[in-house]
């Protein structure tokens, strides 16, 4: 990107080198409309050569161009630094927040933060019940199936 943009500059002053060479005859420029300058007393013309009005004339769009994005874009300007200050607002009562809550005081955190019981012991391979289960003495304590 930074040869393109090299690139770019280069080929810019290239063509204003060509129009200057090519536009060196000089020009009358007037701030007023036919003889009107008389009557604002003083000399309201100027004489320069033709591709030095045409640069001018050039830089006065872009900063005319410059000037008017800026005063468009103001509510935007405005509207981010309304964020900004809100953003700063929100971060400092995050940090109020972080200081005076920092214990986990929250039952949730607690229980989440208790140590975990003992896993109960797995059966013995091929078993149906559990090795740490009591089986009934006889038959007749199981309960009745329907």
């Amino acid at each position: 990107m930074r040869y393109v943009r090299m690139l770019l500059v280069a080929l810019l002053a290239i063509i204003l080198v060509g129009v200057a060479l090519a536009n060196r005859q000089l020009v009358t420029v007037s701030l007023f409309p036919g003889r009107l300058d008389r009557y604002m007393g003083g000399d309201w013309q100027v004489q320069m050569p033709l591709f030095l009005v045409i640069i001018l004339a050039l830089l006065a769009g872009m900063v005319l161009g410059l000037v008017w994005e800026w005063m468009r874009e103001t509510t935007v300007r405005q509207e981010s630094a309304r964020r900004a200050h809100e953003l700063q607002l929100l971060e400092r009562e995050v940090r109020g927040l972080r200081v005076t809550h920092h214990a986990p005081r929250d039952e949730v955190l607690a229980i989440l933060d208790a140590p975990k019981p003992a896993p109960a012991p797995a059966a013995a391979p091929g078993a149906t019940v559990p090795a740490n289960t009591p089986l009934p003495a006889s038959p007749a304590a199981l309960p009745a199936r329907r």
